[in-house]
C-alpha cells in the first residue's frame, strides 16, 4: 500500500501551494462524494442484510445475504478505484474482484457452492462489508469538516463586504467587527484559515484513502488464474526467489 508522493520543496511553499495544486480539488472532490456514496451504502447493505436475516429460516434469505455481500466486495471494488483515482492512494480491489470476468461465474451444478465458499473464506469478501460502516462513519465526517471549514473560511473572508450593511451586526467567532479595520483583520485570519483548512482536508482525504486501503490489501492473499486464491512467500534478502538444486 502507498500514497501519492508528496510535492517536493520546502514546508512554506508546500504551505502555499496547496490552493493552487490540482490535487488539493481532486481530495475534494473525494470527501464531497464521502457522505452521500457512504449514505447510499450504508442503507442499501442493512436493509439487505436485514431482509437476508430475516429470511434465511424459509431458504429464501440466503441468496439475499449472498447478493448483499457480494454487493458490498463490488462496493469496496468502486472505493478503491475511487482511492486510487481521485486520491493517488494505491488501493487494491478486493480478492474477488482481481481478473474477474463475467465469464468465469459457475452455472448452477458446476462448482457453484465451491466457489461460493471460496468467496466467503476470502479475507477482503468480510473488510468489504466493514468497509461500508466505515465509509458511512467516515462520509459524516468529511461532510462535517467540508461544512466547517466552508462557513468559517467564507465568513471570515466576507467581512469586509458584509460589516456595515444596513441593519447586519456582523460577528465572527463571538466578536462584533464594526470597522474596516477591524472586517480586513478578520478577513486576513480567513485567508490562513483557508490555508490551513485545505491542508486538514487534504489530510482527511488521504487517510480516508489509506483506510480504504488497508481494509483491502491483505498481504498473503491473491487470486490465483482459476479463481482460488494464492499465499505470496517471502522472497529472499537478496530479491530472487528459491531455486532448488
Amino acid at each position: 500500500m502507498s500514497t501519492a508522493t508528496p510535492d517536493r520543496g520546502g514546508p512554506l511553499r508546500r504551505f502555499l501551494g496547496a490552493p493552487f495544486s490540482p490535487q488539493t480539488y481532486s481530495n475534494l472532490a473525494y470527501l464531497a462524494l464521502a457522505f452521500p456514496l457512504g449514505m447510499a451504502y450504508f442503507i442499501g447493505i442493512t436493509i439487505g442484510l436485514t431482509f437476508g436475516g430475516a429470511l434465511v429460516i424459509v431458504w429464501v434469505g440466503v441468496p439475499i445475504l449472498l447478493g448483499t455481500i457480494a454487493a458490498a466486495t463490488v462496493i469496496a471494488g468502486f472505493e478503491a478505484a475511487l482511492a486510487r483515482r481521485l486520491v493517488g492512494t494505491d488501493a487494491p480491489a478486493p480478492a474477488s474482484l482481481r481478473g474477474f470476468d463475467p465469464a468465469d461465474i459457475p452455472r448452477p451444478g458446476n462448482g457453484v457452492i465451491a466457489a461460493v465458499v471460496r468467496f466467503l473464506l476470502r479475507p477482503t469478501t468480510w473488510t468489504s462489508l466493514l468497509l461500508v460502516l466505515v465509509k458511512f462513519v467516515f462520509g459524516v465526517v468529511a461532510f462535517s469538516a467540508l461544512v466547517a471549514v466552508g462557513a468559517t473560511v467564507a465568513s471570515a473572508l466576507g467581512a469586509p463586504l458584509l460589516y456595515n450593511q444596513p441593519g447586519v451586526t456582523y460577528q465572527f467567532g463571538g466578536y462584533t467587527v464594526s470597522t474596516l479595520e477591524t472586517a480586513l483583520a478578520v478577513s486576513g485570519v480567513g485567508v490562513v484559515g483557508a490555508f490551513v483548512g485545505l491542508h486538514l482536508l487534504n489530510w482527511l482525504a488521504e487517510t480516508g484513502a489509506a483506510v480504504t486501503a488497508a481494509l483491502l490489501d491483505v498481504a498473503d492473499e491473491r487470486s490465483g488464474p482459476d479463481g482460488t486464491t494464492e499465499n505470496r512467500e517471502p522472497a529472499d534478502v537478496d530479491g530472487t526467489d528459491d531455486e532448488s538444486a
